[in-house]
Order: C-alpha cells, then structure tokens, then sequence
C-alpha cells in the first residue's frame, strides 16, 4: 500500500496567520508535538524574512532528529543562501524552492516573462541541490497556471534536481475535479518515476482544502501539505487532522497510509491553541468541542447501543478522551439516565421521570444542562421523595393513635 507523506507547514504558513506570529520557543515545542505526531516533514519558517526567523529554524533544525526539516525561499539568491544556512544543523533537511507559474502572478506580481521564470526555477533548485541533498520545488498559484506553461515549470525544477514538485491552490480557487485534473496531467507529462513525488497545497478560501487535498491524492499526489487546525493565509490551510482522519477512515477507498500517530491528534490540537491563544470553533471536525458530543434524543440512544451509529471514529482513537453526551431541550430518557450513572447516581424510574421533566423546562430557559444541574435536580427530587415518604408516615401515625 502506498504511503502519503505529511508535509505540516503550520510553523510558516500558519503562522503567517493575523495574530499567530511563533516566538523561538513556541516553534521548538510546537515542532516536538509534530514529531510525535509522526508527520514526515516539519516546514520551519521562511528564513530569509529576518534575523530572528532565521534562528528560529535553525534551532528546529536542531533540534529534531527524526523527522525531516524543511526552509522555504523564492527562487533567488538571497532567499536559497538564507534557507541552506538555517538547514546546516539538521539531520535530513529538505531545501523548499518556490515560484509563481500563473500569467497573473508573473505578469502583476513579480514583472517577469515566463522564460525568465523557467532560467529562475533551475538556476535556484539546482544551485540549491549542490548544497542540500533534498529539494522540492513549488509553482505558486498553480490552479490558475496555463497547464501548458506549468508542465514546463515542472519539467524544468526536475530536471534540475527537484524530487518532490508541489502544485498548489494558493487561493483556495480550484474544486475537487479540476485539482485532481491537473495533477492526472502533470503525472502523464512526467511519467511514472518513482523519483518524482507529487505534492498537494491547498487552501480553504472556498472551504475546499481538505476536498481538493484528497482528490489529489486519488489522482497520484503523494504528499500533502497541511496545518494543525487548517490554519493559515485567509480561511487558511487544508487541516492535518482531518486529513489524517479521513484517509484512515476511507482507507478501502483511497488506498493508501500514513504514517500519522491519530491518537497524538487531540494533543496537537490543543498545544496550538495554548500557544496561539486560539481555540477552535466547537463545531470543528475531529477536534471541536462538538465533534463526539451529541444531543439530540434518537442519537444518544444510538450511541449507548453501538456508537458506530452516529461515530465513524471513536474519540479515543484520535486522542479525544471521551464522548460528551450533551443534556439539552433535545435528550432522550437513557442519555439522562447514564449521565446520572456517570455521576455516581443509580436512579429510580419515577427519579428518572421527575428529573426529566425538570431537566426539560431547565433546557427551554438554558442552552445545555451542566453536571451541576443534574446533581441539584437529583438532590431536590429526593429531598421531595424523602419529605413526602415522612408525610406518609406521619399520617398514618397519627390514624394509628
């Protein structure tokens, strides 16, 4: 079985994110959780941006040993010099060579004509190979590329030395056919080497990212480019996790493996936001507060008989500690029941009744029942039975005498 590479950029294009700028430290902490992840490739930062970037991934660069480590540059001097200097530490470092291919870019951007773009990618990337022995190359805006030009951007950068070549959607533009369309030209233009490696890029301006990174991979990419979270530029990146997670899922349909730790997920997930000071949205896929919770009657009813009814995944597998059965307007009668289980409590049928018409009304006033208010339900119903068990009594004392 085929194994898909996981190329985790969430140190330089998530944080190229408003707001999640990485200190030194930050990155080499964040940088060992991906390690443990079991990602295959750790991108560092952008070096040639400063003096501080620089170091920053110098010290990643060190400091990991067993995942590779990558730096990325633009296809000139300055950049590639700045790259190769932060990468001398590393045990497997990999030189991440990029630039843009579509006319408007080109044209807009960087004022250049397509021949001077081709001398540029293999001038750089083979400049580049003498000093490192990896090297990817990247065509910027690749989606909006005229396929013809991208297929000689890409003959060239391998040509050159480049054996892994990265065809982005750095606008989140493409829909699934058309991204998986491209790279079924681009692997036909090249042949089946088993030297070249075909990587995806995407991003979530139309909320395709993870859609258009696994067409990719039907059509032949292996490697996929991706953040902790799905941050990045924007709506940012196509997420990790929920990558990971679908390719494990769908491995019957997709084919292929990786080498990800799924239960070192929910651990990743929250060493990012603890850094960012960030959380994710509760309804996030994989990680949100929500993913395994589940409110509603006929679903909990479904879960306490076999999860597999309304889980694809267990929570545990992916290092969730425990589904949440949520007490709302929604519950049934069993969800309550085993929460009050869960709580210590054995309930009686009529307990259960008379706590769930008081749950009930507490659900109209209030979005979800916390633990606290089921145990101040359960006390009040039998501080009620115990009171009402005492008139009863009393009562029948009294016709006694």
């Amino acid at each position: 079985m085929d194994t898909v590479r996981f190329f985790d950029t969430t140190l330089r294009d998530g944080e190229q994110s408003p707001g999640f700028s990485m200190t030194r430290e930050e990155k080499l902490a964040l940088a060992s959780k991906l390690e443990a992840l079991g990602v295959d490739v750790i991108e560092a930062g952008f070096p040639v941006a400063s003096a501080g970037e620089l170091e920053a991934v110098r010290a990643v660069a060190a400091a990991i040993r067993g995942t590779r480590v990558a730096a990325l540059a633009r296809a000139r001097r300055e950049d590639v010099e700045a790259a190769l200097m932060a990468l001398e530490p590393a045990a497997m470092p990999r030189l991440h060579v990029f630039l843009a291919t579509s006319d408007l870019h080109l044209q807009a951007k960087l004022r250049m004509t397509r021949r001077e773009a081709l001398e540029a990618i293999g001038r750089w990337v083979r400049h580049g190979k003498e000093r490192c022995a990896e090297v990817e190359f990247s065509a910027e805006d690749a989606s909006r590329s005229d396929i013809r030009f991208l297929l000689e951007a890409m003959e060239t950068a391998a040509e050159a030395g480049a054996t892994i070549l990265n065809l982005p959607d750095t606008v989140g533009f493409s829909t699934p056919e058309e991204y998986g369309a491209m790279f079924h030209r681009v692997r036909g233009h090249l042949g089946r080497s088993e030297e070249i490696i075909l990587s995806a890029h995407c991003h979530n301006d139309l909320g395709l990212a993870v859609a258009n990174s696994l067409a990719a991979v039907r059509a032949g990419a292996r490697q996929v480019e991706c953040t902790i979270n799905g941050i990045g530029e924007r709506a940012g990146n196509a997420s990790l996790e929920e990558l990971a997670v679908a390719l494990a899922v769908r491995q019957s349909f997709f084919g292929v493996q990786t080498n990800i730790r799924l239960e070192e997920i929910y651990s990743a997930s929250r060493a990012l936001c603890d850094v960012t000071g960030i959380s994710v949205p509760p309804n996030k896929a994989v990680v949100g507060a929500n993913a395994f919770a589940h409110e509603a009657g006929i679903h909990q009813d479904g879960i306490l008989k076999n999860p597999l009814t309304y889980e694809i995944i267990r929570p545990e597998a992916v290092g969730v500690p425990s589904r949440r059965m949520v007490v709302g307007k929604h519950s049934g009668r069993n969800a309550l029941r085993t929460r009050f289980t869960e709580l210590g409590y054995t309930v009686s049928d009529a307990e259960l009744a008379q706590c769930y018409r008081a749950a009930m009304e507490l659900a109209d006033a209030a979005k979800e029942i916390t633990d606290r208010d089921l145990l101040t339900l359960i006390h009040h119903a039998r501080r009620q039975n115990r009171h009402a068990e005492t008139s009863v009594d009393a009562t029948v004392a009294m016709g006694e005498a």
